[in-house]
């Protein structure tokens, strides 16, 4: 089966990314999952709502399983994972944007966050490249 060059340029880009990079990868999944469930709120296509907040849930899920119990920060992000797929399950059942929105921009949150933190590793590296 001959895949399309997008799709090995995927498969590269995360076997080739750190640990901050993937993070920040879920982030964006789980972000673009929200957004595409919004807009199917607001055109009332409830498949599109729920197979997109059923897609960040999975990824929310994901990320609260490869927390790093050992860290001082895991119980309190665990806690908002929790909490996020509370709202999306909400959204879900309710059909309503409120709760998505909100997770949303936890999600965004988290995600700057992340980028923050993957810039300052990457500029203490040696060798590396301040971008």
């Amino acid at each position: 089966m001959i895949k399309s060059p997008y799709d090995q340029y995927r498969k590269s880009s995360v076997q080739t990314s750190s640990p901050g990079q993937l993070l920040i990868m879920l982030y964006d999944g789980a972000i673009r999952f929200v957004r595409t469930a919004l807009d199917g709120l607001g055109t009332k296509d409830y498949e599109k709502v729920s197979l997109n907040l059923g897609k960040a849930q999975t990824i929310v899920s994901e990320l609260a399983v490869t927390l790093d119990q050992s860290s001082d920060i895991a119980e309190n992000l665990n806690a908002l994972y929790e909490y996020i797929n509370f709202l999306l399950i909400d959204a879900n059942t309710k059909k309503t944007s409120e709760p998505a929105e909100e997770a949303l921009g936890y999600l965004k949150e988290l995600k700057e966050t992340w980028v923050q933190v993957n810039k300052m590793v990457s500029s203490s590296e040696p060798g590396a490249i301040n971008g």
